[in-house]
């Protein structure tokens, strides 16, 4: 057999509950999916208080899309390629599949810390979501088990995760997960040289606007009351494609929670930017510098067309 290299995340021991939480997601059936981090095994090393708690999973050379991020600048088209992999596997992770040869039904799975640092990238840079230590599965008729509504990392958690104010209902906690697609959206957006113009260093969504160690308070302040958003360039609107990418963005960190947009939609938003950014070629100047506009026809955007999902009895 050959050798390969493995990731192995490290619980201690009073760390117990997210290890068993994270495994339990992992074994879940119908967890395989090629944008969902590939799990190997679970073990538990050593004894009593110096024991610790393994989970061994695939290993990407290429890190986090938050390390990533850090030290490069995307293109457009890998901007698209990244983006869309992370939500197909969201999207995935969101939905209910129905019993499958070999094995259950998959529940609908929550992630409830979604984020750049727990997206890792393959070589092609295609996403794959991991870390499940927070995740929550919602099964027809069975409340999701026992959970906490402020969980998750501050600056990427919800107003109404901020608030304290979570109905304990599958689809709000998948607005959630939404709500964080949109901040790293943004990042994504913030690193791309689709545009002439400087790329800005790597900032965390509101590094700017609460700091690098923002308190849960400070948070509340900028997200819930001021209602503040991290800023999108005015160059970015200058792109066809990243215009409707900050369009499909905005809906995502919706205050209002029902407004934003399913993990499926984001994926065909796009995937349809993409493929308009293709059709568009780029204005050219007259003498004057000034940027002719384009005469190609507007494309209807896609709306949020998801069916309801069914409402766990809790």
């Amino acid at each position: 057999m050959m050798n390969q290299y493995v990731a192995v995340k490290i619980f201690p021991i009073q760390n117990k509950e997210s290890w068993q939480n994270e495994k339990d997601i992992f074994i879940t059936p119908g967890m395989r999916h090629e944008n969902i981090l590939k799990y190997i095994a679970a073990e538990r090393r050593g004894s009593h208080l110096e024991a610790e708690l393994w989970i061994i999973t695939e290993f990407h050379e290429r890190g986090s899309l938050s390390d990533f991020l850090k030290g490069n600048i995307i293109s457009w088209s890998e901007l698209c390629h990244i983006a869309e992999s992370m939500v197909c596997g969201l999207a995935y992770l969101h939905e209910d599949i129905p019993r499958q040869k070999g094995e259950g039904p998959k529940p609908a799975i929550a992630h409830r810390d979604f984020k750049s640092k727990n997206i890792m990238l393959r070589s092609d840079l295609t996403a794959v979501l991991g870390d499940f230590g927070l995740a929550v599965r919602f099964e027809p008729g069975k409340p999701p088990g026992e959970t906490h509504g402020q969980v998750g990392t501050r600056r990427y958690m919800a107003p109404e995760v901020l608030e304290g104010a979570i109905t304990f209902q599958r689809d709000a906690f998948l607005r959630i997960d939404m709500y964080a697609v949109g901040l790293v959206l943004w990042e994504l957006v913030s690193r791309c040289k689709a545009v002439d113009g400087l790329v800005d260093e790597y900032m965390l969504p509101f590094e700017e606007e609460a700091g690098q160690h923002p308190s849960l308070e400070d948070l509340q302040e900028v997200v819930v009351h001021k209602k503040l958003r991290p800023v999108f360039k005015d160059l970015c609107l200058k792109h066809s494609g990243l215009a409707h990418i900050c369009e499909t963005v905005e809906e995502c960190w919706d205050h209002d929670a029902e407004a934003r947009l399913s993990a499926g939609c984001v994926e065909q938003r796009i995937s349809q930017a993409r493929r308009l950014a293709a059709t568009i070629t780029p204005p050219t100047s007259d003498h004057n510098n000034a940027p002719l506009v384009s005469t190609n026809p507007p494309v209807s955007m896609v709306t949020n067309v998801d069916l309801p999902p069914k409402e766990s009895s809790i």
